[in-house]
């Protein structure tokens, strides 16, 4: 019996810049061959070159999706401690709108059977809901999700590098141009940019420090 599956993993978690995405790849699984002879796997162990092509090729054997969770959107998570909840959210929305009989996730809870629960619960269906840690490595349609989602978080990073110059950088908070572009960007007490998550740690130390006063140079 042929099942209709759908992978799921996200791309832009641990970025201090621009968005979140979760990537979804929905197929039959009597295609799985195909998707392994394309390359499908985990987006971390393919170059650029090589998800591009990934990604090129996988509308020959199936469907993508993605949803996109803008800095504001996360950082209103973050500031209630609900992040995975947010994300089990966003899974949730890709079952619902699929339905396919299965959905592989790569799971972002220490706890992956919590997690699989929360989305199944959200989604309201009947499919199965598998939830892994290293999803991405060991099952190609989740691989095939990952690059889906690192591929769109790579074009929306581009997007933003073409409108605010090539010194933004990765976006990622070990990016050391990122970092000094955040902080001129915040120079002079601006206001936080809307593509910086502002809630995240990384902000304590990027934010300009007020200098410190003297009490001989307060006046009386």
């Amino acid at each position: 019996m042929v099942r209709r599956v759908l992978g799921l993993d996200e791309a832009g978690r641990g970025s201090l810049v621009g968005p979140l995405v979760v990537g979804g790849f929905w197929m039959e699984d009597d295609r799985i061959d195909k998707l392994v002879a394309l390359g499908a796997k985990d987006s971390k162990a393919l170059t650029p070159a090589a998800r591009e092509r990934v990604f090129a090729g996988l509308d020959a054997i199936g469907t993508q999706t993605h949803v996109v969770l803008s800095p504001r959107t996360i950082d209103g998570a973050v500031r209630r401690g609900r992040l995975n909840d947010l994300e089990a959210e966003a899974f949730a929305r890709l079952v619902r709108e699929l339905t396919p009989e299965v959905a592989i996730l790569d799971a972002c809870d220490p706890n992956e059977r919590r997690f699989g629960s929360r989305v199944a619960r959200l989604a309201g269906t009947s499919t199965r809901v598998i939830a892994r840690h290293h999803a991405d490595r060991d099952f190609p349609i989740v691989g095939a999700a990952s690059v889906v989602a690192k591929v769109r978080r790579d074009r929306a990073v581009a997007r933003l590098r073409a409108e605010l110059g090539d010194d933004l950088g990765s976006g990622y908070p070990s990016d050391p141009r990122t970092i000094r572009f955040v902080r001129a960007a915040l120079a002079g007490g601006n206001s936080v940019p809307v593509w910086v998550r502002s809630s995240w740690s990384t902000m304590q130390r990027v934010k300009p420090r007020r200098p410190t006063r003297t009490l001989d140079e307060v006046e009386p």
